[in-house]
């Protein structure tokens, strides 16, 4: 239960909230309680004259011829049941054969005694009830007085109107419960002041925030916030710490993208004012538009891989996933390569099953993955056709159950290889082994690497022909199997 409801949830108001609703339900089962307290408290003593009263009186019976009983009130006795100017007092005085003797002779009758042997115990001490006496309810205090030969035993009752029990438990009340209500408020008040005092460490945790330079992105010092706000600040200072990588990844990708582009536009205008100069033939100008039209292939080309691995960074939030068939994607991406296989006299070949196998579906982007497998095979053609290498051949597998379980796709060429040393920095972006005189960008095997990362796999190199020279390449992309 809520004593205050918000639009927006507030840590300040539902600590009041949990504290305040509490305190306010048991203020009522307080009075309530101190209502039962106080009738008790303020009925004790006039229980206590009561029964003095009744054991004064039991005094006065005495034994007659025949076991009757005879009641004699003295008048100094009589002063014990004056009324006063609150309460009356009545009483009533019965014989052993049931004939009354002295008092109120309409005062009700209590319960008959008991013959057990525990209410004969307990027939010397005086009994308390409640009754209802010519319309008011009054207090009774009876005793049974047991007389020697008697058929049963006499009966002596006091009975008081309750108007001075009523009054004491009031009084009772009130100096009870006036306190509480002048430090009720004076508690909520207290707790106001402790829990703004406890949530300051927060407003002074927001306020270092918000003086916060936007380019600060130290970490927050989780010394001097409370031991609860800890893993809070520790959660913003991972979340930092990660920002500030990825803002410096994309600084250096875009310093990298820029010196890799500035070489292409360069070169377009140079040979643009070469194209412009006085005197130039018609050879020379044809050599310079053929130098523009492959430097603008080399630009677009750049272009084209830095979106590409900026569709494969976004993917997996931008691109759903669907099962896709690994070997009708290996095949169709082969297919699409051969003419280019074809140019240049690469032997191109894929060795795998063929598609429609449950085991061969894996969950999946299309798109991505077929950018994957072109760029592997691309990288593969570019370096199996280098001079001094011999017959250009380039192998596509796709290897079921493999070392380790899963699928495995290989793309294997006779190339010159990569040194061991270099294997990990050729996945890193516009890295180039030096050596291979191969035009490219440096981001095909960084798209690579993202794009496996997002569909679960690992991405490998290795040696296509350990031992053989030129040894070769052999990249291996492993999909686990599904869970």
């Amino acid at each position: 239960m809520k004593l205050f409801q918000r639009n927006q949830r507030s840590l300040f108001g539902e600590i009041l909230d949990w504290m305040l609703t509490p305190l306010l339900l048991l203020w009522p089962i307080s009075l309530a309680l101190t209502w039962l307290v106080a009738q008790n408290l303020a009925n004790k003593p006039f229980d206590r004259a009561l029964v003095y009263n009744v054991q004064a009186l039991a005094q006065f019976i005495q034994v007659g011829p025949r076991q009757r009983a005879r009641f004699s009130l003295p008048q100094p006795a009589s002063e014990l049941l004056r009324a006063d100017d609150a309460d009356n007092v009545y009483f009533q005085v019965m014989g052993a054969h049931g004939e009354f003797l002295a008092g109120e002779r309409e005062l009700p009758a209590p319960p008959a005694p008991g013959l057990s042997e525990d209410d004969a115990a307990l027939s010397d001490m005086p009994q308390l009830r409640d009754a209802e006496f010519r319309g008011l309810p009054v207090r009774v205090a009876y005793l049974w007085v047991p007389i020697a030969g008697a058929p049963q035993p006499a009966l002596v009752q006091v009975a008081e109107t309750r108007e001075k029990r009523s009054v004491l438990a009031t009084e009772i009340i009130k100096g009870v419960m006036l306190p509480q209500f002048a430090i009720l408020p004076l508690a909520v008040l207290l707790v106001w002041l402790a829990l703004v005092r406890g949530i300051r460490p927060l407003s002074e945790l927001e306020s270092r925030i918000r003086a916060r330079r936007p380019d600060d992105l130290s970490p927050l010092d989780d010394h001097a916030v409370p031991q609860e706000v800890a893993p809070l600040v520790a959660s913003v200072n991972d979340l930092l710490t990660r920002l500030k990588d990825s803002i410096a990844t994309q600084k250096r990708f875009l310093a990298d993208a820029a010196h890799q582009l500035k070489t292409p536009l360069a070169g377009l205008r140079m040979q643009a004012e070469l194209a412009q100069r006085e005197g130039a033939s018609e050879e020379e100008l044809k050599q310079s538009l053929q130098q523009i039209g492959l430097a603008s292939v080399r630009a677009t080309h750049t272009v084209n891989q830095l979106l590409a691995l900026a569709r494969a960074e976004g993917g997996s939030a931008a691109l759903a996933h669907e099962p896709c068939d690994l070997a009708a994607l290996t095949i169709e991406v082969v297919r699409q390569a051969v003419p280019t296989a074809l140019e240049h006299g690469t032997d191109l070949g894929y060795e795998g099953p063929e598609p429609g196998a449950p085991h061969l579906v894996r969950m999946g982007n299309p798109v991505l993955l077929k950018e994957m497998l072109r760029n592997l095979v691309e990288n593969a053609l570019h370096y199996a056709r280098t001079p001094g290498t011999g017959a250009a051949v380039v192998t596509v597998r796709l290897r079921a159950n493999p070392p380790g379980g899963g699928l495995a796709l290989e793309v294997e060429d006779n190339g010159p290889g990569v040194p061991a040393a270099e294997r990990e920095l050729v996945f890193q972006p516009f890295y180039r082994v030096l050596g291979t005189n191969v035009d490219g960008t440096g981001l095909g095997l960084p798209i690579v690497r993202e794009i496996a990362e997002q569909h679960g796999a690992s991405v490998s190199l290795s040696e296509a022909r350990p031992g053989q020279q030129p040894p070769g390449a052999r990249f291996v992309v492993r999909f686990m199997a599904p869970a």
